[in-house]
């Protein structure tokens, strides 16, 4: 049996019957990240820290004080923040930053008795959705196209995470979403990305991109997994001031496998013209067996999602130019080298620092924001932003969730020359989620002519995760999207 190959959940029930231990279960991980180092899925790793935690763990299970995920390998976006251990945001300009605190986020999985294999790769500071941005180079989807050995991209911006995931290095990862990060990648990887409601989990120690679209959140191997992972990182935060009080069901407990009588919204809008038409078929046959399964498929209009895109494109760069004017090579971070006055120090450091794109969206951001550009940019995106959020309330007063594509393509090449434009639509479907904060998954639905998997994208009302995973559940039981570590690299 391979460790690597089992789910989270069937990994603890073999530490809690003491027929498997933490440390022979993280080593296994840790092997097999060794053996898959060409993936470039890790920009730091900590061996020595996991197999403490994994001897910590294993004296928990002795003893009887075991944690809720004891002994369970994961590991963390490059954007959280661990005490004591270098967080890049997979950029240059913070090469040699080693946080001096945690983020609330690392420190709940840590609190649950996670053991923790390192820091994963990403686009740099989280824009892009290829994670060819980063600094460190791109991480590498495990999947290949059938007879054909290109490699391609893991999606973005949270390569790292689900490149790792899928290919069994950890069994599961946190990540985050501010317009489709989680699950455009799951999607691309053949694994299970959950984006909660905004607010459902803190932000603190989260390196920002766009404060009011950031979303927390966990990528895993299945539905029940990753419904695990994100029960732990949720609730409320008084050191993050976007956190909202909420009670968190146990998600797992209460998850009832059933469609019967909920009414299914497919967005009329979504049936875009670029659309795979794989993707299109396979989204009309999973709606027809859910419907099969008691549901009532029910076909919505929401006007303004079409804008979705777009508006992003408008407040993102916008928020990230101020987010990122704290990287000036003053307090931290890289700074240029006999800068001949503070001019130039501000101007080197940061040209040095960063790269292309996230040079691109802060040259974009700074102009929205101008007194010149402001009104007819970003005051008007902002009002389309709460259109578009009108337009969820309004479809959820019609149905109970939503169902799309999560992509409109298979994973593409890493070498696939793409304008930024192109990259940018990769969220086409995504990103109106982040917009009105609602909670969203992609789940692996299937798999292309050339044997890439391929995603299905549920959204619910705020703060209805329960609702999601259990729609989510059905959807991956009728499906057949995913495949062990093991067989696909």
């Amino acid at each position: 049996m391979n460790l690597y190959d089992l789910t989270l959940t069937r990994a603890l029930e073999l530490l809690k019957n003491k027929e498997l231990s933490a440390v022979e279960l993280t080593q296994a991980h840790l092997d097999r990240s060794e053996g898959l180092q060409k993936l470039n899925a890790y920009i730091t790793e900590t061996p020595d820290r996991a197999l403490a935690d994994a001897k910590e763990s294993d004296k928990r299970y002795a003893d009887g004080t075991a944690r809720v995920l004891e002994g369970i390998p994961i590991a963390h976006k490059d954007v959280f923040c661990t005490k004591g251990i270098p967080t890049t945001a997979a950029s240059k300009i913070l090469h040699n930053f080693i946080p001096p605190y945690e983020s609330t986020v690392s420190q709940k999985l840590k609190d649950a008795g996670t053991t923790m294999l390192g820091k994963l790769n990403l686009d740099e500071f989280a824009m892009g959705s290829s994670c060819k941005t980063s600094a460190y180079g791109p991480a590498i989807n495990p999947y290949k196209r059938d007879g054909d050995k290109t490699d391609l991209t893991p999606g973005g911006s949270s390569g790292g995470s689900v490149s790792a995931v899928s290919a069994g290095l950890i069994m599961g990862a946190t990540a985050t979403d501010t317009a489709g990060s989680i699950r455009l990648p799951a999607s691309f990887c053949g694994i299970v990305g959950v984006k909660p409601t905004y607010g459902f989990a803190s932000r603190y120690g989260c390196i920002p991109l766009a404060s009011s679209m950031d979303h927390p959140g966990i990528i895993a191997r299945t539905v029940k997994d990753s419904a695990l992972l994100l029960k732990e990182i949720g609730g409320y935060d008084p050191k993050d001031s976007t956190s909202t009080p909420h009670k968190i069901p146990d998600f797992v407990a209460n998850m009832t496998p059933s469609v019967k009588g909920l009414k299914v919204g497919l967005i009329k809008e979504a049936d875009i013209k670029g659309l795979s038409p794989e993707i299109r078929d396979l989204l009309r046959t999973r709606a027809k067996e859910l419907e099969a399964q008691g549901a009532e498929i029910i076909e919505i209009s929401m006007p303004h999602i079409d804008y979705a895109l777009a508006v992003y494109y408008v407040l993102c760069p916008a928020e990230a130019s101020s987010n990122l004017a704290r990287y000036d090579g003053v307090r931290y971070g890289h700074r240029t080298k006999d800068p001949k006055d503070l001019q130039e120090l501000y101007v080197k450091s940061r040209a040095e620092g960063f790269g292309e794109e996230v040079k691109r969206r802060i040259l974009v951001g700074t102009f929205v924001l101008s007194s010149s550009a402001y009104d007819a940019y970003f005051l008007k995106a902002a009002k389309v932003r709460q259109l578009i959020a009108n337009d969820y309330k309004a479809a959820f007063e019609k149905v109970d969730v939503l169902l799309t594509p999560t992509t409109a393509s298979p994973a593409f090449g890493l070498s696939e020359e793409m304008t930024p434009l192109e990259m940018y639509a990769c969220d086409i479907f995504t990103v109106g989620a982040n917009l009105a904060g609602v909670p969203a998954i992609s789940v692996p639905a299937g798999f292309s002519s050339t044997g890439l998997p391929l995603g299905l994208h549920l959204q619910t009302n705020l703060f209805e995760e329960q609702k999601m995973f259990n729609v989510a559940t059905v959807l991956e039981s009728i499906s057949n999207g995913t495949k062990k570590p093991s067989e696909i690299i």
